[in-house]
């Protein structure tokens, strides 16, 4: 094509036959006219001011623009224009060179879009790598909220909304909530009905119901929606937090779970709509945080499960009668009350006591299970038999046909009082050693040592120790002595050196010592059992540097109000604190009310305040403690009050319970009662 630079416009003057057949135009149709009779509603005017603000200064350009067809197709067009001078070097005329780049810039046009594409789809997959991760940690008190975070890459905002007796905004999965969330909305049935009348169509429930798969673009602005779609719209009309202006519509996903779908994904999009790639991103999204959701619900009914069972098998002591006892078991940290830990301490005879101490491998339900199982077993025959391997070899025997499911190791050990005082006798079973502390020597009782549970191929020996007025017994389980830090060889050798310190202190300052220097943060289950022998000789001088706080593990049952009494007894003689007949009633009180009102386990904690004995009695029952004046026409009810009149006390939350103290008067009991009839 060539214009005359000198006429008015730059009129075409002549153009090729290709021209022609590429535009449809013919010479005659064209000549006299403006070259931007090419131009349409599509032609990118920056491109065309290029090759005009060119044509003005008098140089060579080239642009490449969409035109048109003389019948109203586009083309992509590559111009190049270049002026053409005459003798004296005026621009005569300008040469427009055109080459139909169409297939080019298609080719380029859907490599780009290949290329974004893929960008897209590899920061979904990024994103979904991230939630994932997000949602290792279950029990974040905002996750969801987190994850809401990141998919703002590929919506405007979104939220999630779980159904816990009611749709709810959630920020994390609260296993409290998920079955006693208030109800925000109502329900309608199956059958659509709501009293006499027809319930409108209920968008919203009916994907949680599964009846629709979603998902489902919902109006704001909907007339007359369903009670759950209604309080859905009515939330969100509200404007979301992060976004300009109320949305006008929402895009939600169901959150599938296996058995229900226990919650929604709503979210507002960029755009008009959502792409392919972000419906994708935030449906994968949903299904991850519907199977986090579901594996929470699951873990809270097994862990509860498992709670409910362990604590119907947790350890039991009888009162021995001329031993000095102390018994503890804790759980490790990260696995609550749910362990194969356990002790017994069981009056077989009047002159025989039998000790038993053993882990299960594992902290489930199958662990608990397994332990109950050993443990009822163990016990029958302790009873049944006095030797240690004979009865080993019946519980080998009986466990094999049994077949349970889980490896555990035990020590069973039998006191047997005779003329010369108590003859220890034992088996293990795979268990690490029981010790004996004689002065500030250290026996470490590896006699009789066999395989785990079940695996007894040959008989079971029994191993025996003559125990002396003054020594400590110590069975533990590996929780005591086992870190990240170390191996099982040098924890036995880290309690050995603070066993060394524990003549002259009594069981339960013993059982102090070993729990402050080595199980202050343990890692596993710990259970541990301190039986000494009294010295009549050295009972009269407590050993210096008696630890000044002690602490028992009570199962929840009569037995243990006993137990609290004399610990209290034994607590105030080992620190020579006065007032032990007062104390004494005071924690009576505290324990049975624990027994009587609270559940799970007991937990018993004495200290020496300086200024008196301060008890602590914790229980798994959050309802704090009331003193009344008394059940009319029945006996009782005046517990908390002996104990107002004993000493100052008072309450506080503890974990999923509470924990109630006392701080008790430093005087004799006569005073105390002197006192209150005053």
């Amino acid at each position: 094509m060539m214009t005359d630079a000198r006429a008015v416009g730059s009129p075409i003057v002549w153009v090729n036959e290709a021209f022609c057949r590429i535009t449809g135009y013919s010479a005659e149709e064209v000549l006299g006219r403006d070259p931007s009779l090419l131009h349409g509603p599509g032609t990118d005017r920056d491109a065309a001011r290029t090759l005009g603000l060119a044509v003005q200064e008098g140089r060579h350009a080239t642009a490449t623009v969409l035109n048109y067809r003389k019948d109203g197709t586009t083309f992509w067009n590559q111009v190049s224009v270049s002026p053409v001078p005459d003798a004296d070097g005026e621009i005569s005329h300008w040469v427009g060179i055109q080459v139909d780049v169409t297939a080019q810039v298609q080719h380029a046009d859907a490599q780009q879009s290949s290329i974004e594409a893929e960008r897209r789809t590899r920061s979904g997959l990024a994103i979904v790598a991230q939630v994932s991760d997000l949602l290792v940690d279950l029990e974040a008190p905002a996750m969801l909220r987190e994850i809401t975070v990141l998919l703002r890459r590929v919506v405007a905002w979104s939220g999630f909304f779980l159904d816990d007796g009611g749709l709810r905004p959630a920020l994390g999965i609260d296993v409290g909530a998920l079955d006693t969330a208030p109800a925000t909305r109502g329900r309608r049935g199956r059958g659509g009905q709501v009293g006499a009348g027809t319930a409108p169509r209920d968008e919203v429930q009916d994907l949680l119901d599964g009846l629709a798969e979603g998902p489902l673009r919902l109006d704001l602005d909907a007339d007359d929606p369903g009670p759950t779609t209604a309080w859905l719209v009515e939330h969100l009309r509200s404007g979301p937090a992060g976004l300009p202006e109320p949305p006008r519509h929402v895009v939600v996903h169901v959150v599938p779970g296996r058995r229900r779908n226990p919650g929604l994904l709503v979210s507002v999009p960029q755009t008009s709509d959502l792409d392919e790639t972000a419906h994708a991103v935030l449906g994968l999204v949903a299904r991850r945080v519907g199977m986090a959701v579901e594996n929470v619900r699951l873990y809270a009914r097994e862990h509860g499960l498992a709670e409910a069972l362990q604590r119907a098998m947790l350890p039991e002591q009888d009162d021995v009668k001329d031993l000095d006892v102390w018994t503890y078991y804790a759980p490790s940290s990260a696995h609550a009350q749910v362990g194969g830990d356990w002790y017994d301490v069981l009056q077989v005879a009047e002159d025989q006591v039998a000790v038993v101490i053993g882990d299960v491998v594992g902290h489930d339900v199958e662990a608990a299970a397994a332990m109950g199982q050993l443990r009822s077993v163990v016990r029958s025959y302790a009873h049944e038999m006095a030797e240690p391997g004979v009865v080993l070899d019946r519980v080998d025997k009986l466990v094999a046909g049994m077949r349970i499911p889980r490896s555990a190791s035990l020590v069973l050990a039998t006191l047997v009082r005779d003329e010369e005082g108590w003859l220890l006798r034992y088996s293990r079973a795979g268990h690490l050693p029981p010790l004996v502390v004689r002065q500030d020597e250290v026996t470490r009782l590896d006699g009789a040592g066999g395989a785990l549970v079940g695996f007894g191929s040959r008989a079971r020996e029994t191993s025996a120790y003559r125990l002396r007025p003054g020594d400590v017994l110590l069975l533990y389980t590996d929780g005591l002595i086992e870190r990240r830090d170390r191996g099982q060889r040098e924890g036995l050798a880290a309690l050995e050196e603070v066993s060394t310190g524990l003549h002259g202190h009594d069981a339960a300052g013993a059982g102090e010592v070993l729990l402050s220097r080595l199980a202050d943060s343990p890692e596993d289950d710990v259970a541990v059992v301190v039986v000494r022998v009294p010295d009549p000789e050295s009972e009269a001088a407590p050993a210096a540097g008696t630890p000044r706080r002690r602490r028992w593990s009570l199962p929840s049952e009569a037995s243990s109000i006993a137990r609290a009494r004399q610990a209290v007894l034994r607590s105030c003689q080992a620190w020579d604190i006065p007032g032990g007949p007062s104390a004494e009633l005071v924690v009576s009180e505290m324990v049975a009310n624990a027994v009587l009102h609270g559940w799970g386990h007991v937990v018993l904690r004495l200290y020496d305040t300086g200024q008196g004995l301060r008890i602590e009695v914790e229980d798994s029952n959050p309802a704090p403690p009331v003193a009344t004046d008394g059940h009319p026409g029945r006996v009782g009810g005046y517990g908390m009050r002996i104990v107002e009149r004993l000493a100052d006390w008072g309450w506080r939350p503890s974990g999923s319970g509470k924990l109630v103290w006392a701080r008790v008067h430093p005087v004799p009991i006569s005073s105390a009662r002197g006192r209150r009839e005053g």
